[in-house]
């Protein structure tokens, strides 16, 4: 995992307080969970993904909710290259409807390849099939403070 962010000391970074922008690289399963759990709540629109098939590129505009920044937004990129195909479900079309990301995950199939898939809140998921993992997040915007933080409602059922 290659990553060029950092804060000043070990303290988390205060909102309104600035931070290198976060950057980081995706060759391998473990690489791609890091990756995924900085852009839990990542919010994004149908038209914000990018296929370019002659190029073997999918790009992705989110807007990141910065968990290790306290409460910010910051405008980010996701760019994965080698792509075979790429095909969604359950994702709604509209150009504005907003997508709430959950997570990333990759299932290895004929090495280096596999499958990429993420999955969005409301169980929709993008599939993305690379001839070998080759990921890449970076920051693009100054942070924000975010209207709304996240929650996650407890999973199982409710105590009687």
């Amino acid at each position: 995992m290659s990553t060029e962010a950092s804060t000043a000391g070990d303290e988390a970074v205060k909102p309104g307080v600035a931070a290198e922008p976060l950057r980081l690289l995706a060759e391998d399963a473990d690489d791609l969970h890091i990756i995924s759990a900085a852009l839990q709540d990542a919010i994004m629109r149908p038209v914000d993904i990018v296929w370019e098939p002659a190029a073997r590129r999918v790009t992705l505009a989110l807007s990141r909710f910065c968990w290790e920044c306290g409460g910010t937004r910051v405008m980010s990129a996701m760019q994965f290259g080698d792509v075979i195909s790429v095909k969604s479900r359950r994702l709604p079309r509209g150009p504005e409807h907003a997508l709430e990301l959950l997570a990333l995950d990759f299932e290895p199939g004929e090495a280096p390849g596999g499958r990429v898939t993420l999955m969005f809140a409301g169980g929709g998921d993008l599939r993305i099939d690379v001839e070998c993992l080759d990921a890449v997040l970076t920051d693009l915007s100054e942070r924000w403070p975010a209207r709304v933080a996240p929650t996650h409602l407890a999973e199982g059922p409710e105590p009687a």
